[in-house]
């Protein structure tokens, strides 16, 4: 089932609380796709860099291949924050008169430490690989942080489209009254006519303004579009069969279906095995009443189970094998 939605799409999102396999059960899909013949890119946004862990190599921000058909990139929160607000800066800059350039430095230094701040940067990386990666990749999986992050994550594009929106406004409603008192205050020609005055600086500066906005209203639209196209994008839920995660994954939906974000799997990873000793016996018999908990709360949404394995899955040839447990 995970594997028919994974082919059905061009975006998948894997979320869920720390700890539960989110990293591994979105590699394992992105390998699956590749060895069926597509094109794909796997984008970890997790700080803990937990894909470069799992195929024990390093991956950064530009990106590299992992296997045939299959190229990887880490989204580094701290490393795209510096970025976002390194260019926010120059914006600034460009539009800002020159004596308030220490202003500016002194709202983005505390601007950095604000709350959303590095969600918003990390959105905007998310928008530029959606932007650039569709047309090259047929998959684009996004293994993302844990849940309280993933849902600020995805409610994050209407906010911000409907803040530019308004920013954009007060514009229209300042750059009339700027045309108003300019027009009070030209001079005349000897034929008594208004003469426009070539260049005028602050007409360019609210055209560079407003070039800006609409840059990144389309933006931020483009990608709220896609995360509501339930043909081109899911988000999977990943979570173990125990109380806290089934409780986290039902609040996680909550927040996702109120972004107009498609929920359309549910994978309970590491289930125990009900052969393999009376400990592990016991412990499926648990898991069971929190797996009758999940199909209450959340009736309707295809769950995928995968197996408890022993060891560690590390490197591509475990991966390879938590992949053909999918087929």
């Amino acid at each position: 089932m995970l594997l028919d939605l994974a082919g059905r799409r061009r975006v998948l999102f894997f979320g869920g609380k720390g700890g539960v396999g989110k990293t591994s059960v979105a590699a394992a899909v992105g390998l699956a796709q590749a060895r069926a013949g597509r094109k794909v890119l796997l984008v970890s946004t997790d700080p803990a860099h937990n894909l470069g862990h799992l195929w024990q190599r390093t991956i950064g921000p530009e990106v590299v291949g992992l296997a045939d058909q299959l190229d990887g990139v880490e989204i580094d929160p701290e490393a795209t924050t510096d970025e976002h607000l390194s260019a926010v800066r120059e914006t600034l800059y460009s539009v800002m008169p020159q004596h308030l350039r220490g202003e500016v430095d002194r709202y983005l230094n505390l601007s950095r430490q604000s709350p959303g701040t590095h969600e918003a940067a990390v959105l905007e990386r998310i928008a530029g690989v959606l932007q650039t990666g569709l047309p090259s990749y047929d998959l684009i999986v996004f293994d993302t942080a844990p849940s309280g992050h993933t849902s600020r994550l995805m409610a994050l594009p209407e906010i911000m489209a409907s803040w530019t929106e308004g920013l954009l406004r007060n514009r229209r409603r300042s750059e009339k009254l700027g045309a108003a008192v300019r027009g009070l205050t030209r001079d005349t020609n000897r034929s008594g006519l208004v003469e426009d005055t070539p260049h005028d600086p602050l007409v360019e500066r609210d055209l560079r303004i407003r070039r800006i906005l609409l840059a990144r209203r389309e933006r931020f639209e483009a990608l709220r579009d896609t995360l509501r196209d339930e043909a081109l994008t899911s988000f999977v839920v990943v979570l173990t069969a125990e109380r806290l995660p089934v409780l986290e994954s039902v609040e996680l939906h909550g927040h996702l279906r109120a972004a107009g974000v498609h929920v359309g799997q549910l994978v309970v990873n590491r289930r125990s095995p009900a052969d393999a000793g009376e400990f592990l016996m016991q412990r499926r018999e648990l898991e069971e009443q929190f797996m009758e908990m999940l199909s209450g709360k959340l009736p309707g949404i295809p769950v995928t189970e995968l197996p408890l394995l022993p060891g560690e899955l590390v490197g591509a040839d475990a991966v390879g094998r938590f992949a053909d447990m999918m087929g």
